[in-house]
């Protein structure tokens, strides 16, 4: 392995952590409604657990309504049983065939709550962040040791993996307060 492939792949690692916090992100909701809310409520589908999303169109009819359509008309029930057993703590209504998904307001105590989450997702994608900085730092010690490079390669190799996650966790910090502006925005 080269001091390339240690670079990238450190690099790949770190935007599979950035794309992992900002999917966390998305299920914290804001009191707005927005279709991707359920993308991770799964329903039970003759035996099967899927994402609503391969059941149902789910899309927005107003800024605190979230509409759910399951194409099949005896899936209505399961669809809506398995919004309410989510821990998205929404109380689905039923009409006919459409489902309508109120999103209530949130108190000052819970948006409070959500921050803390909020700030808890980022502090773990910050710490696998640095988890991959050491890794790649590690591979760069075993190239050194093996002799496949020089400590001044090793040097400034580990400059360079030092400001990737530099870049990393100010891109996480960004993520945090665009998430928490939107949670405290009434």
């Amino acid at each position: 392995m080269s001091i390339a492939e240690v670079r990238q792949s450190a690099e790949q690692k770190m935007q599979k952590s950035i794309e992992s916090l900002r999917t966390s992100l998305a299920k914290i909701r804001t009191g707005r409604a927005h279709a991707g809310l359920l993308d991770h409520v799964m329903v039970d589908y003759y035996g099967s657990m899927v994402p609503i999303g391969q059941v149902a169109n789910v899309t927005v009819q107003d800024a605190r309504t979230i509409a759910v359509q399951p194409w099949e008309k005896k899936m209505v029930q399961v669809v809506d049983k398995a919004i309410r057993e989510s821990d998205l703590g929404l109380n689905p209504s039923t009409s006919g065939d459409v489902i309508r998904v109120p999103m209530p307001p949130l108190s000052e105590e819970r948006r409070r709550e959500l921050t803390k989450v909020v700030k808890h997702e980022g502090e773990q994608a910050k710490v696998a962040v640095r988890n991959l900085r050491r890794d790649a730092n590690e591979h760069l010690k075993k190239l050194v040791k093996d002799k496949a490079i020089s400590e001044d390669d090793e040097r400034r190799a580990q400059d360079d993996v030092q400001k990737l996650t530099d870049r990393y966790v100010v891109e996480i910090d960004k993520m945090l307060s665009v998430k928490e502006q939107e949670i405290m925005t009434v």
